[in-house]
């Protein structure tokens, strides 16, 4: 019997999405590690390069929950074809205007901004567009072609940057977006969507739409836990990831290309994670899978805190991988076989928002800590986050509220 990611694979429609996806996920690789080198060239300020990071993530806090009713709204592909032919302008304007710090400023926000609408309409697409048994599968299928993409083609883009400056990798990324909403062209708007031609909402109907969004999660115990649960694991992972490299150099003692080993080790783990999951897991909605991650990655970061070998650390961190990564697929699946279709762009919205904000609180505040007590300290706290939201989601959210009927059943309609 084929596998829940080979039934998504053929189905033509969900072919073309993980096509358009990962195609543009290559050009994404390209245009990340250009413009971070851009900016460092422009300015020689590791605070410029901050800055281009904040103006990633800001438009995500600012525009999230609106982008999350327009999802809901409108049909999904459309919306996904209108983001990546926006964001192969942005691609343009760098290569023509890369040279001036205030349109590499410009260009991140707005690309973030397009990416803003882009995202929940691809993770509330893809129910719609495979069996409800074979969602797991499609996740799966998504996710370890981006993550071994970026592993892949990182040190290709360092390469070109390094040859070509950065102008031709930012012509890939547009050329990405290109093929991506010509592929997405295929794609039929699903039947839970509403049309393209529906009445435009006015301001106080967008704001409601918004307020039934928030009052979904809240109603709900898994989504309101879910809330909390991932909360406290950005508060951990945004300073762990961020300062990966401040532990292998005051902490393990090696250099550059040590940690480029440690990097790789968590995208290989990445990688085979969520394909070992779809092959031996036929259902996810079970608590141990969908919070248990959370504890293995606690006990990664203790590892790393306390012990001082590279080998150690290598194998750590690829478990830290296949945590991340099963524990994501395992997220994704649960919210997009649980929440009703109509309100599945705003609870992906918003979760991206909470994400997001605790990212930006764990990030400052672990380049202090660190600075100020030793980054083991940063490690452990970590930790002590990440333990405490998977054992929040074990004691909060019993078995039955993972069954999509009863998740469902919370909600009141409210048109």
């Amino acid at each position: 019997m084929a596998s829940p990611l080979r039934r998504a694979l053929a189905r033509p429609a969900f072919r073309r999405l993980f096509w358009a996806q990962t195609i543009s996920r290559w050009g994404d690789t390209f245009s990340a590690v250009a413009l971070v080198v851009l900016v460092y060239r422009l300015t020689g300020s590791g605070l410029s390069v901050a800055i281009t990071v904040a103006l990633e993530v800001v438009p995500v806090l600012a525009f999230g929950l609106f982008a999350g009713s327009v999802v809901d709204r409108f049909p999904r592909a459309r919306i996904m074809i209108g983001a990546d032919l926006g964001r192969a302008l942005v691609a343009v304007a760098l290569v023509l205007g890369g040279d001036h710090l205030a349109v590499v400023y410009a260009a991140a926000f707005a690309g973030s901004t397009l990416t803003t609408f882009f995202n929940p309409a691809a993770s509330s697409l893809v129910p719609s567009l495979v069996d409800d048994d074979d969602v797991l599968g499609a996740n799966s299928a998504l996710w370890s072609a981006a993550v071994v993409s970026q592993v892949a083609l990182a040190p290709a883009a360092g390469g070109l940057v390094a040859l070509a400056g950065a102008g031709p990798a930012f012509a890939l990324n547009g050329a990405s977006f290109v093929v991506s909403a010509l592929l997405l062209r295929g794609l039929d708007p699903p039947s839970g969507v509403p049309s393209a031609t529906a009445p435009q909402a006015g301001a106080g109907r967008r704001l409601a739409e918004v307020r039934e969004g928030l009052s979904s999660v809240r109603r709900s115990r898994l989504l309101g836990v879910l809330a909390c649960v991932q909360g406290l694991a950005a508060l951990s992972a945004g300073a762990t990831s961020a300062l990966l490299v401040v532990l292998a150099e005051r902490h393990l003692d090696v250099g550059p290309g040590r940690f480029g080993l440690l990097l790789g080790a968590i995208g290989v783990g990445a990688g085979l994670g969520p394909l070992v999951l779809q092959r031996l897991v036929a259902e996810v909605r079970r608590p141990a899978l969908l919070f248990g991650p959370y504890l293995l990655r606690g006990a990664v970061d203790l590892v790393l805190a306390a012990s001082t070998s590279f080998g150690v650390a290598l194998g750590a961190l690829a478990t830290y991988g296949v945590g991340t990564s099963t524990g994501h697929v395992t997220y994704q699946t649960v919210l997009q076989r649980a929440v009703p279709d109509r309100l599945r762009g705003r609870v992906f919205a918003l979760y991206d928002v909470v994400w997001q904000s605790a990212r930006l609180v764990s990030i400052a505040g672990g380049g202090l800590l660190a600075d100020a007590v030793g980054i083991r300290s940063v490690y452990v706290l970590g930790a002590v986050l990440v333990l405490a939201a998977g054992g929040l989601g074990l004691v909060a959210v019993p078995a039955g509220h993972l069954r999509g009927e009863e998740v469902a059943s919370s909600y009141v309609a409210t048109r």
